[in-house]
């Protein structure tokens, strides 16, 4: 099966790469899915179209993060000011997958650190799940092993049991129910949250959402029961970022829903940045 992806303008046919097709399940009856030309279909008679962009839509309709969100995102992400972080995240993702190994990022958005995980672990195939189709169109062309699906995370996931050897959950809501249904025994779960700095020094010039200083200890503790802390990094990056990347720092995520328009007026000349993450690796429980 083609691992490829149509090209936007003469709609060539798209192909959803096979591993991650192979864990997924049918949303209405949980039955195997399987490509048929342009769509995937289950032996019940459901069919989910293929969009020619390489993504397939499970949820029907949603919400999910804005196209402007999405290009603000995309754009930031380009431009590199988040390496380090993608690179410690692929190196606890990718860290001794077998061959044909699953890797789902539940929260994918743009796809931008699944495919850096995959980059580091070439045999392995990834499927991101996302509620926007904007941040789809854009995820299932990030790597050519990425399958990238529209669903609801807070949903029962479409996919089979035990089907994934990592999970990664990056900024994104955390169905622990489904993380743990969803692992193989002793898989690794990679979670990754701002720090209570993250970005402090923008608050001088906007209304940022405040991050709760005891976000790990509530994090491990609503995962205590069935998953085993393996290891923690503290992750900073000094950035300098000229106005229009401080522009899209702040609307590329849940801070673009409540900033003013025109709240980044006065920011007219670089700013220092010190952008601070939480990487926690976890272990499923047998």
């Amino acid at each position: 099966m083609s691992r490829g992806r149509s090209d936007e303008k003469t709609g060539n046919p798209v192909g959803f790469p096979p591993v991650p097709l192979g864990a997924l399940c049918c949303p209405h009856c949980q039955s195997p899915l399987t490509q048929r030309d342009r769509a995937l279909r289950c032996t019940s008679g459901h069919s989910f179209d293929l969009a020619k962009q390489g993504y397939v839509n499970l949820l029907g309709s949603g919400n999910g993060d804005t196209t402007q969100m999405v290009a603000a995102r995309d754009e930031f992400l380009s431009a590199g000011h988040y390496a380090p972080l993608a690179r410690l995240v692929a190196h606890e993702a990718a860290r001794d997958l077998r061959r044909d190994a699953l890797v789902v990022d539940a929260g994918t958005g743009t796809g931008y650190y699944l495919a850096a995980t995959l980059a580091r672990a070439p045999a392995a195939s990834g499927l991101g799940m996302d509620t926007s189709t904007a941040a789809l169109r854009r995820a299932a062309r990030a790597h050519p092993g990425i399958g990238a699906v529209a669903w609801d995370l807070w949903k029962p996931w479409p996919l089979r049991e035990r089907s994934a050897d990592v999970i990664m959950n990056i900024f994104a809501p955390r169905n622990l129910i489904e993380c743990h249904r969803v692992l193989r025994p002793e898989g690794t779960l990679v979670v990754v949250t701002p720090d209570s700095t993250h970005l402090s020094e923008l608050r001088t010039y906007v209304d940022m959402l405040e991050v709760d200083a005891d976000k790990l200890t509530r994090l491990d503790s609503s995962l205590q029961a069935q998953f085993a802390l393996t290891g923690r990094h503290d992750c900073e990056i000094e950035l300098t970022l000229e106005p229009g990347d401080v522009h899209r720092v702040v609307h590329m995520g849940p801070n673009a829903y409540h900033v003013a328009e025109g709240a980044l007026a006065s920011v007219k000349h670089a700013l220092t940045v010190t952008a601070a993450f939480v990487v926690s690796v976890y272990r499923r429980n047998s």
